[in-house]
């Protein structure tokens, strides 16, 4: 007698909250981000100051976050979502040219960001790699971010305190937006070795999450534009 085996457990999906002012991106952005890819659109904001009540309802594992909205914007939403005891990542809604805004995101905590206008594709892989590895830059603006960031006139520094010189590799790459898969490829190494240097990173350097590591990384000048 044959038994079958048991069914393969099908992976929960991602519980999105949208934060944006314009119903059309909503429903764009709901007709991307389907049930049957592996998301769940559990709730929306219309405004920055509906998150907090949005989060605590619908317990999402990332927000999806405009920047410009009419009465709180989407920095002051993600520096309130960062103060709560465990918040989940926020994945900022950009245009083209809101290199500032991007900078103050990223430095109110924001685990990344990307273009509105960006492929429905880019836009499933950005939510899954924050959700997965905690941070996502869309190549098209990084490096003019990068370039903010210099402006700042902070000191550029070719080591960060406290870590040995393959961590500070590892520290270069989170900074640059990629994932565990694509630092591992990138060094050599696996990304078991990978998770334990990023645990290394956070906690000689008192970081709480791949979003603080990026602005570390970006304030001390450890990653640079590739044309500076």
């Amino acid at each position: 007698m044959t038994t079958s085996s048991p069914a393969e457990a099908t992976p929960d999906p991602i519980r999105v909250l949208l934060v944006d002012d314009q119903e059309l991106i909503r429903t764009g952005l709901r007709r991307i981000l389907r049930l049957r890819d592996g998301f769940d659109i559990v709730g929306e904001c219309a405004d920055g100051s509906e998150v907090l009540a949005g989060i605590a309802e619908h317990r999402p594992d990332i927000v999806l976050m405009d920047l410009r909205m009419r009465n709180v914007d989407g920095i002051t939403a993600t520096t309130m979502v960062r103060t709560l005891r465990e918040p989940p990542p926020v994945l900022v809604l950009t245009t083209f040219d809101d290199d500032d805004l991007l900078s103050r995101a990223l430095r109110a905590g924001a685990a990344g960001f990307i273009l509105k206008d960006s492929p429905a594709e880019a836009l499933i892989w950005a939510v899954r790699a924050v959700v997965r590895d905690g941070a996502f830059l869309d190549p098209a603006v990084t490096e003019r971010v990068l370039q903010g960031f210099r402006r700042s006139g902070r000191e550029r520094v070719t080591t960060a305190l406290g870590l040995t010189d393959r961590e500070t590799d590892v520290l270069r790459l989170i900074a640059r937006g990629r994932t565990n898969a694509e630092i591992g490829s990138a060094l050599g190494i696996s990304q078991v070795t990978v998770k334990s240097h990023v645990n290394h990173i956070f906690t000689k350097l008192d970081l709480r999450d791949r979003a603080a590591a990026i602005v570390y990384a970006f304030d001390r000048g450890l990653v640079v534009a590739e044309y500076d």
